[in-house]
């Protein structure tokens, strides 16, 4: 099957086109025929070997796929040959998500929803579910709740502002200027240029800061409410940071994602309802991932990008 390997770490070109074996499903697997498969920013950091997640390479990358059962292991009941699927197996262990197929676990799996094409749908698991752990499992985010979303116009972040909206929080966002009608567009109630001065100016009372870029958390603690959160997916192992929060006396968070089928259901069932879309700024075909990992590592990426097989 075509796939796209890395020989070794290093910059984007170290991605190279080839031919490897198929996988077969093993025992509570489904062999998926991959349709789309999104490219995150952990992708980027594993490529560079800043991330020793999956070894030594050679190795195929990626985590989230969208596509069509095409074999199914005689242990699972759950899906059948020629089901629409999407998730984000098996992470952080290996995946090999850029590819034409994927052996999968059942479990880490759920149907596509009809209204979401395969870009839309592959686009959505790993950035959907960092953000919905982080506001739903870890925050509790319910409505009337106040919530700064930093980088709300990126992969994770633009996913959070959604489902914040669509939890009824009251949403507060950062963004650079260029991206304030698209984050404005996703529900969130006020845009922050945070290169303009301040963002913190005028803010108090939250009840959870999400942080997904790096380097907000210290400045976002005096604006926690007592009971407040400060969940940060960049600075979980910032013991600078960890001590500001203990000195402020604010609950401090790092989590990281796991697979979660029923959170990927609840993401759907909001995309299924209209509230929750994921935008997708670049469609590359897989032979592309090498682009697709320099336009991540540029950092001005708007929502996500999206490799199709």
């Amino acid at each position: 099957m075509r796939a796209v390997v890395q020989q070794s770490f290093g910059t984007p070109d170290v991605l190279v086109p080839a031919e490897v074996a198929r996988p077969v499903a093993g025992p509570g697997e489904v062999l998926v025929r991959v349709h789309a498969a999104s490219v995150n920013p952990v992708d980027a950091h594993v490529r560079a070997g800043a991330l020793p997640m999956l070894g030594e390479p050679p190795f195929v990358l990626g985590w989230d796929v969208s596509g069509v059962v095409e074999e199914v292991a005689p242990d699972v009941t759950r899906f059948r040959v020629g089901d629409e699927v999407f998730g984000m197996p098996c992470f952080p262990r290996p995946a090999g998500a850029y590819a034409e197929y994927v052996a999968a676990p059942a479990g880490h799996l759920v149907r596509k929803p009809a209204g979401l094409d395969h870009v839309r749908a592959a686009a959505l698991p790993l950035a959907g579910l960092t953000a919905w752990q982080a506001l739903v499992g870890t925050a509790g985010l319910r409505e009337g709740m106040r919530v700064l979303v930093h980088g709300a116009g990126g992969g994770v972040g633009h996913l959070a502002v959604q489902i914040a909206r669509a939890r009824g929080a009251e949403v507060l966002a950062t963004a650079s200027a260029a991206k304030h009608d698209f984050v404005r567009s996703l529900g969130a109630d006020r845009v922050i240029d945070y290169r303009a001065g301040d963002f913190a100016a005028g803010l108090g009372g939250l009840d959870v800061v999400l942080d997904g870029v790096g380097g907000y958390g210290r400045r976002s603690l005096p604006l926690l409410a007592e009971d407040g959160v400060l969940i940060t997916l960049i600075e979980r192992n910032n013991p600078e940071l960890t001590a500001a929060a203990a000195a402020a006396g604010r609950r401090l968070t790092g989590p990281v994602v796991a697979p979660d089928a029923a959170g990927l259901a609840a993401l759907a069932e909001l995309a299924e309802q209209g509230r929750l879309r994921p935008h997708v700024q670049d469609v590359l075909p897989l032979e592309e991932a090498a682009k697709a990992h320099a336009l991540i590592e540029s950092r001005g990426t708007r929502g996500k990008i999206v490799l199709t097989v």
